[in-house]
């Protein structure tokens, strides 16, 4: 059998036709190119579901990387062995936070800090209601698949969690939904999956204050639109409203796999007892892991990459037009090139992986493809990537 074959056959598909069928087979990725077996090059538009920020293999992130491999790289990850790298990166976090989110939970993935952070709001309030929002994705595990907010996804898993609300996105009059049942209102500043729809000033501060007046946890999940995607480091500083709690992964590690949720410690300190252990985990905090989160944030810091994301926005907007596309919904660099057909959209993305330009569809919106690519993509290659795509959408015209 041939690697494709091969592929089929072992490693667990979530899909009948994965990347519509069309046969990838990366062997090595820089920057924001990939480079299959027989040499081909492929401009990365989404950079692995906004996780390569930083691009592919960034130099410091592979230095960061070898340099804690050689000390060392798992112990116990509870909290009770002071670790440098574990401190370091918490201690710089922090520094780039509002002073009410100074206290980091690691965890492995985005999923995992959507169920710590629940756990969290349902010891601290004493409550059990949860709300989240229509075309809300927040991760496949159970309580966080339980706050998604689509029932296709849903449906085949059920009972999940009870006591869940999925109010409507953006608006305000369904906030008062919100009560002193409560324990936790969870919500993207700017929604992902549902194909980039992002929070009206209004809704987000009318939410804070409902919140704050019923003494609710309130969760901002910026796990798809954090570290410098949307032309600032986290998304929330664009709407002047700080969250209880933040949920942090995919950009975070430069490639590996880490997250976080991030609170006070006055809110953390009570999954220390009743019970002791509150919320464990084997892996999360990995010094390796967050040698390489140090790594990233650094890069994105220094070379000011959320100023970068303003930039592939702009370009995008001014080079892409085409009497297919209906809608282009740009945020920084994530953005949603909506057709308003599926077939179409399946037809266009299918073109570009063929013809060398990563892109797929969002879980709520399959009408529309993803814009997603390395904050350090250079101007050259986004333009070839739009010119690609142009041609694309001519043969598909």
């Amino acid at each position: 059998m041939n690697q494709r074959e091969l592929f089929l056959r072992h490693v667990a598909q979530t899909s009948d036709l994965p990347l519509l069928g069309v046969d990838v087979n990366i062997q090595s990725a820089n920057g924001s190119i990939l480079k299959d077996v027989n040499g081909k090059e492929y401009i990365d538009l989404i950079s692995g579901i906004s996780v390569s920020n930083i691009g592919h293999c960034h130099p410091k992130v592979i230095s960061a990387i070898n340099e804690q491999s050689q000390k060392y790289m798992h112990l116990m990850v509870y909290g009770e062995f002071n670790q440098s790298p574990q401190v370091k990166y918490a201690t710089a976090l922090s520094k780039l936070l509002p002073e009410q989110l100074s206290t980091v939970y690691f965890t492995t993935s985005g999923s995992e800090a959507v169920e710590g952070a629940l756990k969290l709001a349902k010891r601290v309030t004493g409550r059990t209601e949860l709300i989240s929002f229509r075309n809300a994705y927040h991760g496949s595990s159970h309580g966080a698949l339980s706050v998604m907010g689509d029932e296709y996804f849903k449906s085949s898993f059920r009972p999940l969690l009870p006591d869940v609300k999925v109010l409507e996105f953006n608006n305000i009059k369904a906030l008062e939904s919100i009560t002193s049942r409560t324990a936790a209102v969870i919500v993207e500043p700017i929604q992902g999956e549902a194909g980039i729809r992002k929070a009206n000033h209004e809704f987000l501060k009318t939410l804070r204050e409902k919140c704050t007046e019923l003494c609710v946890i309130l969760i901002f999940d910026e796990i798809q639109c954090g570290f410098g995607r949307t032309g600032t480091l986290f998304a929330f500083e664009q709407f002047d409203v700080v969250p209880d709690v933040l949920l942090i992964a995919k950009g975070m590690g430069g490639g590996l796999p880490i997250g976080a949720f991030i609170s006070s410690p006055s809110l953390m300190s009570t999954l220390t007892n009743n019970p002791v252990l509150g919320h464990i985990n084997t892996f999360g905090g990995n010094a390796v892991c967050v040698a390489a989160a140090q790594a990233t944030i650094e890069v994105i810091v220094e070379e000011k990459l959320f100023l970068r994301a303003k930039e592939i926005e702009d370009l995008v907007l001014k080079n892409l037009q085409h009497p297919l596309i209906k809608e282009i919904r740009m945020h920084g660099a994530l953005g949603a090139i909506d057709f308003g057909n599926e077939t179409v959209n399946f037809k266009v993305i299918k073109g570009c992986i063929e013809n060398g330009v990563i892109s797929d569809w969002f879980l709520f919106c399959s009408t529309a493809m993803r814009i997603a690519p390395p904050l350090t993509i250079t101007d050259k290659e986004l333009l070839t990537a739009l010119e690609t795509l142009k041609k694309v959408l001519d043969a598909v015209s």
